[in-house]
């Protein structure tokens, strides 16, 4: 990123934190910017990443940061089964993920079948079915690689 692209950025996610209603603060600045450049970041991996520009920031405060920051809209928490939850700034589509069963990596995989919701269950229980969050998982071309 080039000077003023990450201005451009940090305007971009000035005006995204106050439109969910959030005071600006320089940690949910740096939260967002983490979240951009390290899609599906876990607490650790976000707060490993603070460590240069605040080493005094604690795992609770970036936790505390990405839940207003999921109660809001501003970020989607997802959690593939027997990994920590993930954190990504794309909140606003019908996006799955694809998940390494071998090192857990994970990719954005868009929706199979058009809009949201883009599968249905065959019973619906009487619900109105809004969206559909479905993880696949397999083994990425690193782990075939290595293995191979």
């Amino acid at each position: 990123m080039n000077g003023s692209e990450v201005e451009s950025t940090t305007d971009d996610f000035n005006t995204k934190i106050r439109a969910a209603g959030l005071r600006v603060t320089t940690g949910r600045l740096a939260v967002l910017d983490i979240l951009a450049r390290t899609p599906h970041a876990d607490v650790e991996q976000v707060v490993a990443s603070l460590k240069p520009r605040a080493p005094q920031t604690s795992p609770q405060a970036v936790y505390s940061v990405l839940n207003a920051f999921v109660a809001v809209g501003l970020v989607r928490r997802i959690e593939p089964d027997g990994h920590p939850g993930r954190y990504e700034l794309r909140v606003d589509d019908n996006h799955h993920h694809l998940v390494c069963s071998s090192c857990g990596a994970v990719v954005d995989v868009d929706c199979t079948q058009g809009e949201a919701p883009c599968m249905l269950p065959d019973d619906t229980a009487g619900y109105v079915i809004d969206a559909a969050e479905i993880t696949f998982w397999g083994v990425c071309p690193a782990c075939q690689a290595a293995a191979a």
